[in-house]
C-alpha cells in the first residue's frame, strides 16, 4: 500500500467525468482501493474518490463514523447517518426526498477551506464492492452528504461549485466565527 498524491482544485483530472470500471474484482482496482483507503486515513478524510488521486475511474471510498454523524442528527435514525468504511465501484445515487439541508464541507482537494453546501437530505445509492457484490443502501444526514460529495468527484464537480453563497466559502481556521454566529441565532 502507498500514500498517493492528492490532486488539488484546478488540476484537470478533477473536472473530468470518470470512466466506469469494467471489473470491480480486478487486482489493479483492489490495489487502487487499498492505496486510496490508506491515503484517506493518512489525510484524516471522510472519503476519497479515484479522480482525487489522479485516476479517472468511478471508484469512491468513504466512512461516516457515528461520532461525526451524531452531531448531524435531527429526527431520524442513527443507522441512516453512519457508515463503516465502504468501497463503491460505479456508484449511482437516487434522491429519495428532495428536501435539502445545509452543512459545512471540506475536501482533501481544496485544503484549508470550508463551504456551506445544501444537499438532498435522504438518498439511496447502489454500486459494487471489490468482490463484485451489489451494494444498495439508503442514507441520511452526514452519511448522505459524504456519499454525494465523493460521487460528485466522479462527475468532475467540487463542492464550491455546489455553493449558493460564496460568502460562506471560508478558511477552516475561521469556522469558529460562523459556528458561534449560528449558536447566537439559535438563542434568539
Amino acid at each position: 500500500m502507498a500514500i498517493l498524491k492528492i490532486a488539488r482544485m484546478g488540476h484537470p483530472v478533477l473536472s473530468e467525468v470518470a470512466k466506469p470500471v469494467r471489473d470491480p474484482t480486478a487486482p489493479e482496482i483492489k490495489r487502487l482501493v487499498a492505496d486510496m483507503v490508506e491515503t484517506m486515513k493518512d489525510a484524516n478524510g471522510a472519503g476519497l474518490a479515484a479522480p482525487q488521486v489522479h485516476v479517472p475511474l468511478r471508484v469512491v471510498v468513504f466512512q461516516a463514523p457515528a461520532a461525526r454523524a451524531e452531531a448531524d442528527l435531527s429526527d431520524s435514525e442513527v443507522y441512516d447517518h453512519t457508515a463503516t468504511l465502504t468501497v463503491l465501484v460505479n456508484p449511482i445515487i437516487e434522491v429519495v426526498d428532495a428536501a435539502t439541508e445545509g452543512g459545512w464541507e471540506g475536501c482533501l482537494s481544496v485544503p484549508g477551506m470550508r463551504g456551506w453546501v445544501e444537499r438532498p437530505r435522504h438518498i439511496r445509492y447502489v454500486g459494487y464492492d471489490l468482490d463484485g457484490k451489489r451494494i444498495l443502501r439508503t442514507a441520511k444526514g452526514f452519511h448522505a452528504r459524504v456519499v454525494q460529495h465523493e460521487c460528485d468527484h466522479l462527475d468532475g464537480t467540487l463542492y464550491p461549485q455546489r455553493m449558493r453563497d460564496l460568502k460562506k466559502f471560508i478558511f477552516e481556521s475561521e469556522i469558529q466565527h460562523w459556528l458561534k454566529r449560528g449558536d447566537e441565532e439559535e438563542d434568539e
